[in-house]
């Protein structure tokens, strides 16, 4: 079944071109990403379907027996409400009879009971209720009498969120669902929800997110949006990063192509007289168009700079002993830490359990309760907020970054100038020159990142970096990062962002309790899932232990002794004892060679290698619990 049907469609700002003449499809169970830096016209395009913008031209047709949704980033809500009747402002017929059937409850009327009854059994909405509040539950909004502007904005984006889900569970029409950075706001345990939500819902679905895992695990065909533009890609992210490198590739040959050819038409141009015939008309306009394609400029500022950074001294930062609480509740207990040079640490875990807050400690904003922070001397922070860039409304981009200096540094003697650094982050020369206040909020995130890093710090410290970032950024950051040589601490729910960046974990798991972990957040999350394994595990035999174990008296109980291994079962110990850390050290090694690797087929290959290994050191492990436990030692 046919949804969308566009055609031509193009849109502009004043002389600023969005996208000219994309024509697309949208088909019943398709789930759609979109990829395009910030200020090509995603939002907008997403505006466009919902009726919300106007194009230049083209035709927008959308099926008359579909609803479309839109998750957006700016939430409108009553801040009186609770979250309960914010919920209930839900628009369609499941929702009414659910609270026509609330109203019966308190009603005399018999006519009106039965005509909300008959309604509830007609939209199926007995389970609607239940459904809204384990949605709320699983993004962890448990307070449903808390008033909508006591909120913090994630918590109100969450709520959005759950309202959403609601509303395309309880109808039961065709619905396509639109949402833009669906997962801004949420800790990794709700993406990984989410995905696994989106992924069982029988829904046709049109994305907008820089989560590259997310995007991966959710959606089948990839739109790039890029040079005015929209390219389809059927397949994973790695499907379109090899088509796209495979198009930029043959644009360059016709490229080469059409500049031979254009040195030899200047040449003819050149000759001609100013009085040129008819007959010479069509080769004139031929000029101009291989013209147009012999200037086309494919460079994407793929730089390998050697920066020049601030000496770093012998002394980085060490924390000794910290505490911070507020109230009752304990974020930080007895924590230390001397950092490295050069380290790259990842900080995670959930919403609200002081991930933030150890950074204001670090950097002087807040004081702790207990403990000591050394800082060296030669120590210069750049600090990455979510607070956004504060800016006088008719500056421009370009005097604005040449505000702190003219030139960026390199370690080899040379410079880029403010206008190169620019390019670099993929502001062409045309919005350097424009006023900061037209840029989109996507803009602005990303110039705020590049006025961090133009003032050289050699300690970064990122909250949140990635959200509101588009993919081309989030690409330049990484290549940036994995350059920087100076410490750098990230606080991310991006998983893909902190696998390629990270090279260490502290991961807050509340209460206090801060786990130091040496490696990237998929070997975190693969030793945490193992741990709780193996605690189930444990837990659950010996529960069936006591259960079997018969009450006896204190010499009976002394003369009862566990067996002895049998002489295969010795064996087998002691092989699995000599194997566990040759799996180890095999599993890390393909660990490496993923994260270092772009081919798709490659990367294929050592993910199904890693999961072999990863199944036998599980059962290895299980194993060696349960010959432990013959002995007595478990």
């Amino acid at each position: 079944m046919n949804y969308v049907s566009v055609e031509n469609l193009t849109k502009s700002y004043g002389i600023k071109i969005l996208f000219e003449n994309v024509s697309f499809h949208i088909n019943e169970g398709d789930k759609i990403a979109i990829v395009a830096k910030n200020g090509s016209g995603k939002s907008t395009l997403l505006k466009i379907l919902m009726g919300k913008e106007i194009a230049d031209s083209g035709t927008v047709n959308i099926n008359k027996d579909i609803q479309v949704v839109l998750f957006d980033q700016e939430i409108d809500y009553d801040p009186n409400l609770t979250v309960d009747q914010f919920m209930m402002t839900l628009d369609s017929e499941p929702i009414q009879a659910l609270k026509n059937y609330h109203k019966s409850l308190h009603s005399t009327d018999n006519a009106f009971i039965e005509k909300a009854l008959a309604e509830m059994e007609v939209h199926k909405a007995w389970d609607l209720e239940n459904e809204m509040k384990q949605i709320l539950s699983q993004l962890k909004i448990t307070n449903l009498e808390a008033k909508m502007d006591t909120l913090s904005g994630g918590q109100i984006k969450r709520v959005a969120l759950a309202k959403l889900l609601t509303e395309t569970r309880a109808e039961h029409r065709h619905t396509l669902l639109i949402m833009d950075e669906p997962t801004n706001h949420l800790d990794v345990e709700m993406v990984e929800w989410l995905e696994n939500y989106l992924n069982k819902a029988k829904i046709t679905l049109l994305l907008v997110t820089h989560d590259r895992y997310f995007l991966d695990s959710v959606c089948d065909i990839i739109w790039e949006m890029e040079d005015n533009n929209l390219y389809v890609h059927n397949g994973s992210y790695a499907v379109y990063l090899e088509n796209k490198m495979i198009r930029e590739e043959n644009l360059n040959a016709t490229i080469d192509k059409a500049n031979n050819l254009y040195r030899k038409e200047l040449e003819w141009m050149r000759r001609q007289p100013k009085a040129r015939t008819t007959k010479s008309k069509s080769r004139i306009d031929a000029f101009y168009e291989t013209e147009k394609v012999a200037k086309t400029d494919t460079r994407k500022q793929g730089l390998e700079l050697d920066f020049e950074m601030k000496r770093l001294g012998k002394k980085i930062l060490e924390l000794k002993h910290i505490d911070k609480s507020f109230g009752d509740k304990v974020l930080l207990k007895d924590f230390s830490y001397q950092f490295q040079r050069g380290e790259k640490i990842g900080i995670i875990g959930k919403n609200g359990v002081g991930k933030s807050t150890l950074l204001n400690i670090i950097q002087g904003f807040e004081k702790a309760d207990k403990g000591e922070i050394e800082t060296g001397e030669t120590i210069s922070f750049g600090y990455f907020s979510q607070k956004g860039l504060q800016y006088k409304e008719d500056e421009r981009v370009i005097d604005f970054i040449k505000e702190i200096a003219e030139f960026y540094p390199l370690a080899n003697g040379k410079s880029l100038s403010a206008s190169q650094f620019l390019r670099l982050f993929l502001f062409d020369d045309q919005t350097q020159y424009s006023p900061i206040s037209k840029l989109s909020g996507g803009e602005k995130r990303r110039l705020h990142l590049m006025y961090i890093l133009y003032q050289n710090p050699n300690f970064l410290i990122f909250d949140e970096p990635t959200n509101d970032l588009d993919l081309p950024t989030l690409t330049v950051l990484e290549n940036f990062l994995q350059q920087f040589q100076g410490s750098l601490i990230i606080v991310s729910h991006d998983r893909y962002f902190m696998d390629r960046i990270v090279d260490h974990i502290l991961a807050f798991e509340g209460n206090g309790k801060i786990k130091d972990f040496v490696g990237n957040f998929s070997e975190y999350r693969e030793a945490k899932s193992r741990e709780e394994a193996l605690e189930k595990s444990t837990a659950s035999k010996t529960e069936t232990v006591k259960e079997n174990t018969p009450i006896t008296n204190n010499s009976q109980s002394n003369n009862s002794k566990k067996r002895k291994l049998t002489f295969k079962e010795q064996r087998e110990l002691e092989a699995i004892e000599k194997e566990m850390p040759e799996l180890e050290e095999q599993r890390s090694k393909i660990l490496g060679l993923l994260n270092n690797e772009t081919d798709y087929e490659k990367v294929a290959k050592f993910s199904a290698d890693l999961e072999t290994v990863s199944e036998q050191l599980e059962n290895h492990e299980m194993r060696w619990l349960e010959l432990q436990e013959i002995l007595g030692e478990a």
